[in-house]
């Protein structure tokens, strides 16, 4: 093979909530985590050189991108003397709490993986990932999970019940992650989730049940009027739930059909960035394409 593509799917928070501190500095937290249905392309080209495009993007391919920073620990851990010409065309929003970065980051990862046969476990893919950052992993795992510890401690949970979201990216420049932990530590949260409950209904089966429980510690702290406007118009759209993810800026409701999530986000459309429908997907970054 001289290529592969590569579809990584964003990630939504169905619930978090902020546990403590750990010894490195960074905040614990409780987490459920969802794969949807909004995918990044990413095209990964054998080369005895590297480097990295994001056409039409506004995200710099620097040093600092996670897609180098997967590239360069992949070839380290494998020992493997090549390189990649790797291109991402980007779907997901920055700056928005659905893990575009770690997406690119796994897809990365999968795609080198598969183009030069290495065969590296999705457990070792992901001990690779958590060196690059918290939310790789379950990116690369995909599905449905609670995420504890730092975040890179991952419980598989069953899949979701049939449903569509809503989701909405306000306009503006997004919100950096730990700008909104530093507002979350002066502020705190009026909410406190329940992350038992909103396991066991999803391990039941019942969305009913897992709406309420649907709470992110960090949306207080977010002070944006778009998320509480965002939020009530996919209520008033018959959203079972609604809530920012991550530390945002994406709104999503939940919806039971296509046809209600695609009406809400169509709705959405004129007041905010972007806006999508899309399903859960039950696994991670998938091959599309190999030459």
């Amino acid at each position: 093979m001289n290529k592969v593509v590569v579809e990584a799917p964003a990630k939504l928070n169905l619930a978090l909530a902020v546990t403590g501190l750990a010894e490195n500095g960074y905040h614990t937290v409780d987490m459920v985590m969802q794969a949807v249905g909004l995918w990044e392309r990413i095209e990964v080209v054998r080369s005895a050189g590297y480097s990295l495009r994001l056409p039409k993007s506004l995200v710099a391919a620097g040093e600092k991108n996670t897609a180098t920073k997967a590239a360069k620990a992949f070839f380290y851990e494998t020992g493997l003397l090549a390189g990649a010409d790797i291109t991402v065309h980007k779907k997901i929003p920055t700056r928005a709490g659905m893990a575009g970065g770690s997406a690119d980051a796994a897809g990365v990862l999968v795609g080198l993986n598969a183009l030069y046969g290495a065969r590296l476990s999705l457990d070792a893919l992901c001990k690779i990932g958590a060196t690059i950052g918290a939310d790789v992993p379950f990116s690369l795992m995909g599905g449905t999970a609670r995420a504890t510890g730092t975040g890179v401690d991952l419980q598989l949970l069953n899949p979701l019940a049939s449903c569509w979201f809503a989701i909405a990216m306000p306009r503006g420049s997004g919100v950096s992650t730990p700008e909104a932990y530093r507002r979350f530590d002066e502020q705190g949260s009026p909410v406190v989730p329940d992350l038992d409950a909103a396991c066991a209904a999803i391990e039941a089966g019942d969305l009913a049940a897992l709406a309420p429980r649907m709470q992110n510690m960090l949306e207080h702290a977010n002070k944006d009027h778009q998320t509480d406007a965002l939020r009530r118009l996919f209520d008033s759209h018959g959203a079972l739930a609604s809530m920012m993810t991550g530390s945002g800026a994406a709104v999503f409701g939940l919806f039971t059909t296509r046809a209600e999530a695609e009406h809400a986000a169509k709705a959405a459309k004129p007041q905010a960035a972007g806006a999508w429908a899309a399903p859960p997907v039950p696994g991670g970054p998938r091959v599309v394409s190999r030459e």
